[in-house]
């Protein structure tokens, strides 16, 4: 494909309606006290304002409700602040460190809440864990880190890291560091050994040397964050939150089955069987959307929020801060909770539309995959995607994977089999290797 192509495609699915595969990663972006500091909930002449803030853990740190996740321009974070947030959540793979450090130079450092995060890859010495975060200061411009977490470790045995966490004990000592995190949403890659975001943070929190978590929590996949949650409450653990909506896009998604159908006649004799199951399953959740109503995308987005904001468990929200229109959509939610009607709306969207939604942070289906498809790497770019039009992070992301989605579309579909949630997860892998590589 000539690049003028691959760029009015793209400009296509970003101006239209619809767009690809947004179902199957969501379609928005994300002591344990409750108390509030500011009770005006109106808009004035300066815009919203946050009306509520919660103890992160045993940091002891005052933070906003709702926090922010990815943020990019400089004038959207000011505004941000401006209202009252003051969690800030980044990470040196991001990309915009300095943007918050160009803000934040000019601010109250002491009244702002920075986390940035590093992977556990490549050099895993001390030294090599010392330099890179002391790149993160020099981007972020900040004498310290609030919070530096270990980003998405895969297993059990890679959160003892022992270089990263002497690094961070020597960060500590010399007044650079003042808090250890731990952040997950599921395997990076297949691998011979890995475990559940569930089964890491639980040992996370039992290792003792983690105060701040960042997990995926939304109401069709709550009971293994709930659980979490729990023994986070119980270790004073500071608690944040993303992917916190999973509300995806049915005619974006009818359009790109259409693409999938048209496709059908040079693929194996299946392609057709489970492109017929995504079909299936669509026109089902669409029947139950028309027939209870569940057709407003802001109010169930909205409801999802309030979802999460309802737990006190829950310290803070991370929401993905793309324009000013978002700062309208996220600010006003704070200090809210879940309405008995909103409710009934999640309970209904999710027993019609549950099926359509691969869980972060699952990959339960992954072993079974004979090609090594890393199934919850896939889901989670093709999210960043859609939901967060992080499109050139999420395309440089796949085609660093050892193994993509492109042999999905001539396998017959172990993972699906596999899923215990029925998700047609065969046919949203074949569309987000469309959206992915712009194929």
């Amino acid at each position: 494909m000539s690049d003028t192509s691959g760029m009015n495609r793209r400009r296509f699915l970003k101006n239209s309606a619809f767009g690809a595969g947004a179902l199957g990663a969501g379609l928005l972006g994300g002591g344990n006290m409750l108390h509030s500091r500011e009770k005006t909930g109106e808009k004035n002449e300066d815009g919203w304002k946050i009306k509520e803030y919660r103890t992160l853990g045993r940091t002891g740190f005052d933070v906003s409700d709702i926090g922010s996740g990815y943020v990019k321009d400089p004038a959207v974070l000011e505004k941000m602040l401006d209202a009252g947030i003051n969690y800030i959540d980044t990470a040196e793979s991001y990309g915009n460190e300095k943007v918050v450090g160009d803000v934040l130079k000019k601010r109250d450092r002491k009244k702002v809440f920075i986390t940035t995060k590093l992977e556990i890859k490549k050099d895993l010495t001390k030294e090599g864990f010392l330099t890179r975060a002391r790149k993160c200061l020099e981007r972020l411009q900040t004498d310290y880190i609030d919070c530096l977490m270990m980003h998405s470790p895969d297993s059990v045995e890679m959160i003892k890291t022992p270089g990263f966490h002497a690094a961070m004990e020597q960060l500590k000592n010399e007044g650079r560091l003042h808090h250890v995190g731990i952040s997950n949403h599921g395997t990076n890659h297949v691998m011979v050994s890995k475990d559940s975001m569930q089964k890491v943070l639980t040992a996370a929190a039992m290792d003792g040397r983690f105060d701040v978590f960042l997990m995926a929590y939304n109401f069709i996949q709550e009971d293994n964050g709930a659980a979490v949650l729990e023994i986070c409450k119980e270790k004073n653990i500071g608690t944040t939150l993303m992917k916190v909506n999973p509300i995806g896009n049915l005619p974006r998604l009818k359009q790109r089955i259409e693409e999938l159908k048209a496709e059908g006649k040079t693929v194996p004799e299946y392609y057709p069987q489970f492109v017929a199951k995504l079909e299936d399953k669509e026109k089902k959740g669409r029947w139950f959307i028309e027939k209870y109503g569940l057709d407003n995308a802001k109010k169930l987005r909205d409801a999802s929020i309030r979802f999460c904001l309802s737990n006190p468990n829950v310290n803070t929200v991370c929401c993905a801060f793309r324009s000013f229109d978002d700062l309208d959509a996220y600010i006003p939610l704070s200090g809210t909770r879940f309405s008995e009607p909103e409710k009934k709306s999640l309970a209904l969207y999710k027993e019609g539309c549950g099926s359509l939604y691969c869980r972060h942070a699952c990959g339960l289906c992954e072993p079974s995959c004979p090609h090594g498809v890393p199934v919850n790497s896939i889901m989670r770019y093709n999210h960043y995607y859609d939901a967060q039009g992080k499109e050139k992070f999420a395309m440089k992301n796949y085609a660093k994977l050892p193994t993509n989605a492109e042999t999905c579309a001539r396998c017959s579909g172990y993972c699906e089999s596999a899923c215990p949630y029925d998700v047609p997860i065969h046919g949203l892998l074949n569309i987000a290797h469309r959206s992915l590589t712009l194929a």
